[in-house]
């Protein structure tokens, strides 16, 4: 059942995935199995920042019913669509440490009629929301970038705030209808060719052309570097000293839910940024993606620093 709440996130996740992890621990081998995809990691920090979150995506076959009863234990509204075709999922191997592939299926792309099914969901519990997060599937191909180009229009011609944290056809589907807040990394930009290299200058000149094709402010994460961003017309670094990463998956998905936290309860984009900062620079600390504690956030928020470049 969907949160109606004003100062809510709904986050749309169409396509998630089942996650299976071999880990190496003082007692012997474990295996965790978890419900994963960007969405459902940012949906699990937005409740850790206190916003209330409605999840929608689409589920299927056995691994989808693995899916949803797992997803049922997280605090989160969910709005799941049930299809015949079967859900996606991967297996992880980390004993060794670091994390490699086993096997992995991004799951069968989302139909005509599941799509709209789908689609109709997350407008019901968008409009009921402040903010709506658009996140992308596991793979291109899974989800039609137009689901997307709709889904954003609708919700912006009614007020709704739109966040998008999307590469390749999907991301340009959105800026085509336009979108609140775009997140962003360094290498989506230069693999899509929209920045010529990873310099600030080649950055800056990305995040000028992303707004003026539909973007209203623009977050630019650069691992390792301090982000970049594009509110009005001014172009901001925000520096946070790092943190010792023990995974450095989910940062860019937990800064940002931190984002999509800030502004479902009214507060502006210099604090969303700063807190967007925060929750992804506490995320490469932890195993678990999508994970921390708000008071952390909070305290890390408070050392964030935004300056004008």
């Amino acid at each position: 059942m969907a949160t109606d709440d004003p100062d809510g996130v709904m986050i749309f996740a169409p396509v998630p995935q089942l996650t299976v992890t071999i880990e190496e621990a003082a007692s012997g081998v474990e295996l965790h199995v978890h419900a994963g995809s960007q969405g459902i990691w940012q949906a699990r920090m937005c409740a850790a920042l206190g916003a209330p979150v409605t999840l929608c995506a689409a589920v299927g076959g056995e691994i989808g019913d693995v899916i949803a009863g797992v997803l049922a234990a997280e605090e989160i509204s969910l709005r799941l669509i049930h299809r015949d075709e079967g859900s996606g999922w991967y297996v992880h191997d980390r004993r060794d440490g670091s994390r490699s592939t086993i096997a992995e299926h991004a799951g069968q792309p989302l139909g005509r009629h599941d799509a709209d099914e789908l689609y109709t969901a997350a407008l019901a519990a968008g409009l009921r929301s402040r903010v709506s997060v658009l996140s992308g599937p596991a793979a291109p191909g899974v989800v039609h970038p137009s689901l997307y180009r709709r889904l954003a229009s609708d919700l912006r011609k009614h007020g709704v705030q739109v966040v998008a944290d999307l590469s390749g056809e999907l991301l340009a589907a959105v800026l085509a209808a336009g979108v609140s807040f775009l997140k962003v990394s360094h290498d989506e930009l230069i693999d899509a060719q929209r920045a010529a290299d990873d310099s600030e200058a080649a950055l800056a000149e990305a995040a000028r052309k992303l707004r003026a094709d539909g973007a209203d402010r623009v977050l630019i994460s650069r691992a390792g570097q301090p982000a970049l961003a594009l509110v009005d017309d001014d172009l901001l670094t925000v520096e946070l000293p790092a943190l010792e990463v023990v995974d450095h998956r989910g940062a860019g998905d937990s800064m940002t839910a931190g984002v999509a936290a800030v502004l479902a309860r009214g507060g502006d984009a210099r604090e969303a940024i700063r807190t967007g900062a925060a929750a992804g620079a506490l995320n490469v600390t932890r195993h678990g993606l999508g994970t921390g504690h708000s008071d952390a956030v909070v305290e890390l928020a408070r050392r964030a620093r935004l300056a004008t470049v």
